[in-house]
């Protein structure tokens, strides 16, 4: 059965370029002119993936990603906007993005996207099957029900903030760079958006200080990213 992918954009001809290349590539494409017509069919059926734009008529598509992000939290989301500016891509991840793109995009490079963020998603429930709960400074994490807590407390987390602090608890004993997490994480093989990488760790940040956590994602300037607890300056 072919993956079910929502395509959400106020513009017909984006709507019908981006079905039309997902169509090609062997995907399910549904599309719809505004957010509110996309919430309205999630809460019947959800798809495997979301493609959104932000500016649309109605609800705007930052609020659409939050609400979808509330209800259902494992949903791998892309946003697709024009809106370009370094401010609009951290609040498209801090409202649960899994992705931003910024328009005009080549089609090839959203299908790219697409198939790496469900190869990761159905590459980690595979694999996680038969792996035990990983944990680092009171932060637990269960791949297999793609569960989280946080000293005891349940901790939500988008598919890609599960997949990062995953792979920075395996890798807790050395630094991290911007370059291996996006070729690991998000399948991109290029230096030309390392800025995705600061924006998840920055809405982590966040999350973690809400919780008083003494864990902390600490930045190593020039080069990436090491887990580390402790007394740090946040």
């Amino acid at each position: 059965m072919a993956l079910k992918i929502y395509v959400t954009d106020d513009e017909q001809n984006i709507r019908d370029m981006i079905a039309t290349f997902l169509i090609h590539e062997g995907f399910e494409a549904i599309t719809f002119e505004n957010g509110d017509q996309l919430i309205a069919c999630c809460d019947t059926s959800l798809p495997d993936l979301v493609i959104l734009d932000i500016i649309m008529p109605g609800t705007n598509g930052l609020d659409i990603c939050a609400r979808l992000r509330k209800t259902a939290p494992s949903l791998p989301i892309i946003i697709v906007s024009a809106k370009d500016g370094p401010y609009d891509r951290v609040q498209g991840f801090t409202c649960g993005s899994d992705d931003y793109l910024i328009k005009p995009f080549l089609p090839e490079e959203l299908i790219a996207r697409v198939k790496a963020l469900l190869r990761r998603s159905r590459i980690e429930i595979a694999a996680n099957q038969s792996k035990e709960l990983l944990s680092f400074g009171g932060l637990a994490l269960n791949p297999q029900m793609r569960s989280a807590t946080l000293n005891g407390s349940p901790l939500t987390l988008t598919p890609t903030e599960f997949d990062f602090l995953s792979y920075m608890i395996q890798n807790s004993g050395r630094a991290v760079s911007r370059d291996e997490l996006l070729r690991e994480l998000w399948q991109i093989h290029t230096d030309i958006d390392t800025r995705v990488a600061d924006d998840l760790v920055k809405r982590l940040r966040k999350k973690l200080r809400n919780f008083n956590s003494s864990l902390f994602i600490e930045t190593v300037w020039g080069y990436g990213f090491r887990l580390v607890e402790g007394d740090i300056e946040h």
